[in-house]
């Protein structure tokens, strides 16, 4: 099988990633590459550009993946613009948006973007429906600690630890691109 790169500067998002695609008996590799992020409100688009700026200079199968929260209440926001709200304001900063907010909706969205040889890349989603919690509950990255998925007995990711595995968006994607590939 081809040799896959999962370009990513995020340690625990690939952790997540490998663990996820060793079900599949696939093994990947993390490299960091410094890739300009296009400036959209697609996701879809931001991960096709980075897919294909991290062949160019890789040269080699690549996956990247981009990810967001969009929560209703705010139009989406904060959207494609996810890892940017979370350097600048945090979880504190969104549940402080939320405060006196009733509707908690969101989807947490995830979006792989594959690239061989210089083709266009091949789009994979996972979405999750949840809800925002009140306050930060269990210790973990990202967004993790205020999300709460349908269907997890009320627990955030954070909360359901190892098992989000089980039950998140990026796996969702993952294994949508799993599927196909060792189909391929």
């Amino acid at each position: 099988m081809r040799k896959l790169y999962f370009v990513t500067s995020n340690e625990n998002k690939f952790k997540e990633a490998s663990k996820i695609l060793s079900n599949y008996d696939l093994h990947v590799y993390m490299r960091k590459l410094e890739l300009i992020e296009k400036q959209s409100d697609d996701l879809t688009l931001i991960a096709s550009s980075k897919a294909r700026d991290a062949w160019k200079a890789l040269r080699n199968d690549v996956i990247v993946e981009d990810d967001g929260l969009f929560i209703d209440a705010l139009g989406g926001f904060p959207g494609p613009y996810s890892a940017f709200v979370y350097r600048t304001i945090g979880n504190e900063g969104v549940l402080k948006l939320m405060k006196d907010v009733t509707n908690r909706n969101a989807t947490f969205l995830s979006v792989i973007a594959y690239c061989r040889r210089n083709f266009a890349p091949i789009i994979f989603k996972g979405a999750v429906k949840g809800k925002i919690s009140k306050k930060l509950r269990g210790g973990s990255w990202g967004y993790d600690p205020i999300f709460i998925p349908n269907n997890s007995g009320g627990l955030t990711y954070a909360e359901l630890k190892s098992e989000k595995n089980m039950v998140s968006h990026r796996r969702l994607a993952l294994e949508h691109f799993a599927e196909w590939y060792t189909s391929v």
